[in-house]
């Protein structure tokens, strides 16, 4: 890694003062044994109700290598890290989560893995400490995305791992709200490489991904890098012709041959509603797909910008082919 290298480390948050200052403390010891860049850290406080963001604020007055941007209200953590993104400057930039689950100290394995010429470098998580079902969840998902992605996705990797220039401008530049970071980067393409990283029980507080939570990030993933939904309900219905095809054979040649018609109005009934459910079932599907789509014509921002501390953060255009990030003056964003 050249000495002259910028590093960024985007980091959303939401209601965690009671692990702030043991976030900052860690990360800035890791920042401080790396080569001088000038290094930033860019929070984003998605709409916390406690003292996160006066916690930044103060943190961002004593380290001008803080950037603190809260966000109107709660975007979710996906939109919160397109905000930081939107915002960091370096040439690398570090992804991680603010509850320390993403240990900061593994930071160096990933800029070693950077100077290798590797743009994207991300941590596969190992014996995590989440309860069996939880860890079991996560173990099916991750190999069902696998089978059904039309990219390669890694096995049991998340958001926390580093990023070069030119994947983050790439990821900048797709414009969906629906987002799911991690099949983005894996679709922009270039080096990429996993680090074996063992997942950190959460420091304190609780956590903010609720079962509801987690189920969506899986269904922006699934309906975001699959069709294998819609492609299914074709598939079923012609097994379900093929099936009834057979049977109304099996009726003519009862009927013709053996003199008698086929009996069994419960079987009928049981027919009917099974059927009845795979239709709703894949109605519900197709719903998705044209409930993404209808967010997509809206074309909302996909996060407000309440407020910004720090010292002159850095503010992009929203193409980043237009040209090199623009730093506005400080006093507008020390409010």
């Amino acid at each position: 890694m050249s000495a002259g290298i910028r590093l960024s480390v985007a980091i959303p948050v939401h209601n965690e003062e009671s692990v702030l200052s043991e976030l900052l403390s860690r990360l800035q010891r890791v920042l401080d044994g790396l080569p001088l860049g000038p290094h930033e850290i860019v929070f984003v406080d998605d709409g916390s109700t406690d003292r996160t963001f006066e916690m930044l604020c103060e943190a961002a007055r004593k380290d001008p290598r803080i950037v603190g941007i809260s966000l109107s209200r709660n975007f979710g953590h996906q939109a919160a890290i397109t905000a930081a993104l939107d915002h960091v400057s370096g040439d690398a930039v570090v992804i991680m989560d603010g509850d320390l689950q993403d240990v900061p100290e593994v930071i160096p394995q990933f800029l070693e893995r950077f100077g290798e010429g590797y743009d994207v470098v991300y941590a596969q998580r190992v014996r995590r400490k989440e309860p069996l079902p939880l860890r079991l969840c996560y173990f099916v998902f991750y190999r069902m995305m696998a089978k059904l992605s039309d990219i390669r996705l890694p096995l049991d990797s998340g958001d926390f791992g580093l990023m070069s220039r030119r994947v983050v401008d790439h990821v900048r530049r797709m414009p969906e709200h629906h987002r799911y970071l991690r099949g983005m980067r894996s679709w922009v393409g270039f080096r990429q490489i996993g680090v074996p990283v063992e997942r950190a029980e959460r420091h304190s507080g609780k956590t903010k991904y609720g079962m509801l939570r987690l189920i969506k990030l899986a269904a922006d993933g699934i309906f975001a890098f699959s069709i294998v939904p819609i492609r299914a309900a074709a598939l079923i219905g012609a097994f379900v012709m093929f099936l009834s095809t057979l049977y109304v054979c099996y009726s003519l040649y009862a009927k013709m041959f053996l003199h008698k018609s086929p009996q069994g109005f419960t079987a009928l009934l049981v027919a009917v509603t099974f059927l009845s459910g795979i239709l709703l079932f894949f109605l519900g599907i197709i719903g998705e797909y044209v409930g993404r789509i209808y967010e997509e014509t809206k074309a909302r921002p996909q996060y407000v910008i309440g407020q910004m501390v720090g010292k002159n953060p850095v503010t992009r255009n929203s193409d980043p082919e237009q040209g090199a990030p623009q730093r506005m003056p400080e006093k507008e964003f020390l409010r």
